[in-house]
């Protein structure tokens, strides 16, 4: 079967589910196995433009599919609007959530998503972050939709607390 995998044609054999094809057969490890019943969010990757989850998208449904994931966004050197943001807002702590969390984030904008607070939690609401709390998150992904960071100051969030 063909896939296309963050621009790149690949032709794939096995296992059954795209995680799995991008993970153990591609070598493509920004989608995480989280929960691997689609409850977290960690798999999540771009299919033809839409999220989906890749721990439930079995590859032969997706035939000639372009699949991104987070690798295909941008590169350490030139990152997509909300992996900038991401960055600059300290939005992930310990990592795990924050591929999926970045593409979802992205497909939002992408679909015409606000920088409302509310309605960008909405759009994230199926994805599981148990280290940052969402407000980092939720900056970023606000500040990536209005354009509005400068990424030579160090981040100032809103919501940052300063304990003395």
């Amino acid at each position: 079967m063909n896939i296309v995998v963050n621009g790149n044609n690949r032709t794939v054999e096995s296992p059954p589910l795209t995680l799995h094809v991008l993970r153990e057969e591609l070598d493509v490890l920004g989608p995480k196995a989280g929960c691997e019943n689609g409850g977290c969010g960690a798999c999540t990757v771009l299919i033809d433009g839409a999220p989906r989850r890749s721990c439930l998208t079995a590859v032969g449904s997706v035939p000639d599919a372009e699949v991104t994931t987070v690798e295909g966004l941008g590169a350490p050197e030139s990152m997509s609007d909300v992996q900038q943001a991401f960055v600059h807002y300290c939005a992930a702590q310990c990592g795990f959530c924050t591929p999926g969390m970045i593409i979802a984030a992205t497909a939002y904008l992408e679909g015409g998503g606000s920088a409302d607070r509310t309605e960008i939690s909405e759009a994230l609401a199926g994805h599981v972050c148990r280290c940052t709390g969402y407000l980092k998150i939720l900056d970023a992904v606000a500040a990536a939709r209005d354009g509005n960071f400068d990424l030579s100051t160090t981040a100032e969030s809103p919501h940052t607390t300063v304990l003395t």
